[in-house]
């Protein structure tokens, strides 16, 4: 007969974490979201792989392209590329996130000789931006001519109809910097000739970009950059078990730092023939992940295979109607909790430590302290990332309400069969297992991630943590009943404002 688990599934906002002594040096400060993000051997001084901050984005269309990549970056996590598109066009983002150049910015406000100063005050209006580099055929790429700033003008003084050519500050009076130039040296050439901004470029005298004064302060403000050791931005990419044999390549010669299977279930063969392919031509130079799975036995068999991490869940992301399709899948609270157990028992046992990644459950900010506190060395999310100006979905005004498209891979819309392959030759998607949706729009995802981490860390400190691996280990975790749980919200007052805790929902 079937084998009956004998608890039953249970989700993130079934438990409260119970507060432990906080010390006077456990401040928010003081905290370490430090993380490893691939396996490593006992005694290994460091981890190959380590995120600043315990947060990646989900491998959907939906989330994950080059800009979010460079957003996250900046701020510690990483991103994972979504794979349901072309090879080429998926390493093609790859390739721009590892191009980007921290402080080098692609000047958008360009003029040619012949424009006139009525062209320069529109082209402020438009974009804001007082500095505009003058080339030869007004484009950003262009042979650099000269350039115009406030100071090479005066309305008051001047016609419309004048040519820039005729007022602006001619390139043999600019300084200029080669395209081999670091951030640190094209800054101190700012701060010791007092410029402003500083063109960047090529052996042809081609433009190639700006640094600017201001953007100094900006770099210095993000300390848990993701940087690689050629101080580029970090990537990850979602691949599948169909076309591995030639994405894998196109995805590592682009740059991807990590690559990551992307499955609704990984307790299959076909991932492990994915794996041993990538060991077979990589050995452990390629860095990849698997998943998801929802118990011990899915943990077992991936790290045996040689994941480099494991990705947990089963039907607990918004978008996902798996379970409801299917009827397979965990509670996310639980599947973490066992999974961590098996981990733990792997390591004890071969000195290996496969990390665990918590995919899917999570509504509120408080479930991922919860998730870390039951074992997840990091969390990915979708929903989360999906609300900002960094996703790639579209930003729509739904009943007076400014929303952001969201969908799940298995909708019709993605149509991304690959995710859900169980072999043979059919190459379609015969039922839906995710829905097409909106979330709420919520600005950039600097200032969200911020209030977050806050969070986070506030948590920690509530529980006399000041890493990770600490927080895991005096972590005291309570089941709630139904009723404590409506206690825990606003209750028995009239609200003011009807939506008080827009902050703190991951809708």
């Amino acid at each position: 007969m079937a084998y009956y688990f004998d608890e039953p599934s249970r989700t993130f906002n079934e438990y409260l974490l119970v507060p432990g002594l906080t010390p006077a040096t456990c401040v928010p400060a003081a905290v370490s979201l430090k993380t490893p993000l691939v396996k490593y051997r006992k005694g290994q001084e460091e981890c190959p792989l380590t995120l600043n901050i315990p947060m990646v984005s989900a491998i959907m269309t939906a989330v994950s392209d080059d800009h979010m990549a460079v957003a996250l970056a900046t701020e510690g996590g990483l991103s994972f590329i979504y794979g349901n598109q072309s090879i080429e066009d998926e390493a093609a983002m790859v390739a721009r996130v590892k191009d980007y150049k921290a402080g080098f910015v692609t000047s958008d406000a360009n003029l040619s000789p012949d424009m006139t100063l009525a062209d320069v005050v529109a082209l402020k209006e438009e974009l804001g931006h007082s500095t505009m580099p003058v080339t030869d055929d007004g484009s950003a790429h262009g042979k650099l001519l000269g350039i115009v700033t406030g100071r090479d003008y005066r309305l008051s003084r001047m016609s419309m109809d004048e040519k820039v050519v005729d007022f602006m500050t001619p390139r043999d009076k600019m300084i200029v910097a080669p395209a081999d130039t670091t951030l640190k040296v094209a800054n101190d050439i700012i701060w010791d000739n007092k410029l402003n901004s500083l063109p960047i470029v090529d052996d042809d005298d081609h433009l190639v970009a700006v640094v600017f004064r201001k953007d100094y302060d900006s770099h210095k403000s993000n300390p848990n950059e993701m940087l690689d050791d050629h101080k580029r931005y970090m990537v990850g990419a979602g691949i599948n078990s169909r076309d591995y044999a030639e994405r894998v390549p196109a995805l590592v010669e682009a740059g991807a730092d990590v690559v990551c299977i992307d499955s609704s279930e990984g307790f299959s063969d076909w991932q492990k023939m994915t794996i041993d392919w990538v060991r077979e031509h990589y050995g452990d130079a390629v860095k990849i992940g698997a998943g998801n799975v929802v118990d011990a036995d899915g943990f077992r068999f991936l790290a045996e295979a040689g994941a480099d991490f494991v990705k947990v869940g089963i039907g607990g992301g918004s978008i996902c109607i798996t379970r409801e399709t299917k009827g397979i899948g965990r509670g996310q609270a639980t599947a973490v909790i066992e999974v961590a157990k098996a981990r733990d028992e792997y390591f004890k046992e071969t000195g290996v430590y496969v990390p665990i990644c918590s995919d899917g459950g999570i509504v509120y900010d408080h479930h991922i302290s919860l998730a870390l506190a039951m074992g997840s060395d990091f969390v990915m999310l979708g929903r989360y990332f999906a609300r900002f100006d960094e996703s790639p979905s579209n930003k729509v005004m739904v009943n007076g309400t400014y929303m952001k498209e969201y969908w799940g891979e298995g909708s019709a819309r993605a149509r991304n069969w690959q995710r859900y392959d169980l072999g043979g030759k059919k190459k379609s998607l015969t039922f839906e297992e995710g829905v097409d949706s909106y979330v709420p729009y919520a600005g950039p995802l600097k200032d969200n991630i911020d209030v977050t981490l806050l969070k986070l860390k506030s948590t920690m400190c509530n529980c006399g943590a000041l890493t990770i691996p600490e927080f895991q280990e005096k972590a005291k975790l309570t089941l709630v009943s139904s009723t404590s749980i409506v206690e825990g919200g606003a209750h028995d007052v009239l609200l003011k404002d009807k939506t008080p805790y827009v902050s703190n929902t991951i809708h």
